[in-house]
């Protein structure tokens, strides 16, 4: 099982439904997607262009987690929220990923209305950690 399967699977068990992970290729300045839970609405080869937007300061720029908790929390924010919301999402998550110097890529986490509470995203935080290693490793790879 690869690192990207197995912090799959730890999130699955705290309540994700939707799991993708995201590396970022500032060369191209697109966002392409290594893994997903869901392959027909989000295939692992997707990309899309990298907007220089308030998420990517925060995420990109400052390295700090993206919570909403809240259709309405992300949908400006989120090209793809019509699809988010018809697949039944209603929060979202997205956890950079860190080389030491550059944010790599991050961790896409979708689930129901409400579902990231400060002690889940603690959760959440903690499996990245340990997976972070095989998370750089793909990510750069």
């Amino acid at each position: 099982m690869t690192a990207l399967e197995r912090l799959h699977a730890e999130c699955a068990a705290l309540g994700t439904i939707l799991f993708t992970v995201t590396a970022h290729d500032f060369d191209a300045m697109l966002f392409r997607r290594l893994y997903s839970s869901h392959p027909a609405e989000y295939p692992a080869t997707g990309t899309k262009p990298m907007a220089r937007d308030a998420w990517f300061d925060l995420c990109i720029t400052r390295g700090e987690t993206f919570v909403a908790n809240t259709p309405d929390a992300f949908a400006a924010l989120f090209f793809d929220h019509a699809l988010i919301t018809a697949m039944g999402l209603g929060s979202a998550v997205n956890i950079p990923v860190s080389d030491g110097t550059l944010v790599v890529g991050t961790v896409n986490l979708l689930a129901d209305i409400g579902h990231f509470t400060p002690d889940r995203l603690a959760r959440y935080h903690d499996a990245v950690r340990g997976q972070s290693l095989g998370l750089v490793q793909a990510l750069r790879a």
